[in-house]
């Protein structure tokens, strides 16, 4: 009996769940290359950013990066903003762990501005915190509180400190 790209998908969806992240990658893989057979190239990309998210969890920073390569190009052939935003955002997760803080920075912020494009504002504010934190801890705090502010900003439901951050921003010189 064959195993189909979808089961292949969901195996490595379970298997991510009950943090068995070796075998997670492996199936995610597996699914990725069964729709590539089929000439399927997004859902192959998307397979190439669940491994990717797989392996970061699995401490395989270089390895993750690696499986994104291309996936954000498919994404924005096929005019999906919101998954080619999700693709940079992984990028930049694998980069901020490869210590490649720079490169980390400018792909958080082109997600930001894809989320923002795709009208996912709690996805944008998630990855500009993510940004504005890196800054942060490389002493850069001007960018810093510009990019925490773009995220308070942008963020529909705030929690407490999300309010109180407005709040305080309502009276900037």
């Amino acid at each position: 009996m064959t195993t189909t790209p979808q089961q292949l998908a969901d195996q490595g969806k379970q298997a991510f769940i009950s943090k068995k992240f070796d075998q997670a990658a492996s199936s995610f893989s597996q699914a990725a290359s069964a729709y590539e057979a089929l000439d399927d190239t997004l859902n192959a990309a998307e397979m190439k950013n669940n491994l990717s998210v797989t392996l970061l969890q699995a401490g395989k920073a270089q390895a993750a990066y690696d499986a994104l390569a291309g996936t954000d190009e498919v994404f924005a052939q096929a005019g999906d903003v919101k998954r080619q935003a999700m693709a940079f955002g992984n990028q930049a997760a694998a980069l901020e762990a490869l210590k490649k803080n720079d490169l980390a920075i400018e792909a958080y912020e082109r997600s930001a501005a894809l989320f923002a494009e795709a009208g996912e504002g709690e996805m944008r504010s998630t990855v500009l915190q993510s940004a504005a934190m890196l800054k942060l801890k490389r002493g850069k705090m001007v960018d810093s509180a510009l990019s925490m502010i773009g995220s308070v900003e942008s963020t529909q439901k705030p929690n407490l400190l999300q309010r109180f951050l407005r709040f305080i921003l309502r009276f900037k010189p």
